[in-house]
């Protein structure tokens, strides 16, 4: 597998993902090998205008490289409805850069709805204002919601998709325009395009949760802190890992909740802990 053997060799980690669609994912090393990671990438014919995105790091803050092959290059379980050319993904929503994306809500207002195609736990710390917030676990999760019903009055209006570099909307935009939603967006380079122009002054709010080590990335002074701690409701951004090695659910926990518990534990846990403890 090329990919892993020109990461192994530059000393990168990260997380890869190959299809028969294309590739995403994430390295950090050394800047010049990265540099080299992404030039000797594009040398590849399929990648050469692949698009890449930067963002500041340790260079150390994946703990492993893994490389993965599967059918979707995002899982969402319905890869037969994912058709692609040379063009990228065929069916998906309108591409908007992030002035258009401003523009479109300055034109329409209200009307213009975000949906969130991320995890529902990452919209904790940040997303954009007012946007809707599927309650998904899994990636998979996404189809179940879409056809719940929960989301039939939004068929008629306009909705962008975002998530966090553009990947996962390529396929979310299809699935939902497959569902009867007829005007569907998706932000060219997700979250992180659009954080990267209008910063802190935009329509985003809070941080952007990554799957690294650092766990969250800051775009500006002014930052709305807009997750609440799991433990006493007061404003935090800080995901820790529940205390439950079989569990290891991110969960929200202020600094003085950390000073005062030690390693949190999640809602379930501590319910069925309370549970095992209290007398029969």
């Amino acid at each position: 597998m090329w990919q892993k053997s020109l990461c192994e060799r530059l000393g990168l980690k990260g997380r890869i993902i190959i299809s028969k669609d294309g590739i995403n994912g994430t390295v950090g090393g050394p800047l010049p090998n990265v540099k080299l990671y992404v030039r000797e990438t594009r040398e590849y014919e399929s990648f050469k205008d692949i698009d890449f995105k930067w963002s500041e790091g340790r260079g150390d803050d994946f703990p492993r490289l893994r490389v993965r092959v599967r059918d979707e290059i995002v899982t969402f379980g319905v890869p037969e409805e994912i058709k692609v050319s040379t063009e990228g993904v065929l069916g998906g929503g309108t591409h908007l850069t992030p002035v258009q994306v401003n523009e479109l809500v300055g034109q329409r207002g209200d009307d213009v709805v975000f949906f969130d195609g991320r995890n529902a736990f990452e919209a904790r710390i940040g997303r954009f204002r007012n946007a809707i917030v599927p309650d998904t676990e899994t990636t998979p999760d996404f189809v179940r919601e879409l056809e719940s019903g929960k989301y039939d009055h939004l068929k008629n209006r306009p909705v962008i998709t975002y998530c966090t570099g553009g990947i996962r909307c390529e396929v979310l935009s299809v699935i939902m325009k497959n569902r009867g939603f007829q005007e569907v967006y998706q932000i060219e380079g997700g979250i992180v395009r659009y954080a990267e122009q209008y910063r802190d002054k935009g329509l985003w709010e809070g941080s952007l949760y990554v799957f690294d080590e650092r766990l969250r990335l800051e775009y500006g002074k002014n930052d709305k802190i807009i997750g609440e701690c799991d433990y006493c409701d007061g404003p935090t951004h800080d995901f820790h890992n529940c205390e439950n090695l079989s569990c290891r659910k991110r969960i929200l926990v202020c600094t003085s909740c950390i000073e005062k518990i030690g390693i949190p534990a999640c809602d379930d846990c501590r319910d069925e802990a309370h549970a095992s403890s209290s007398p029969q």
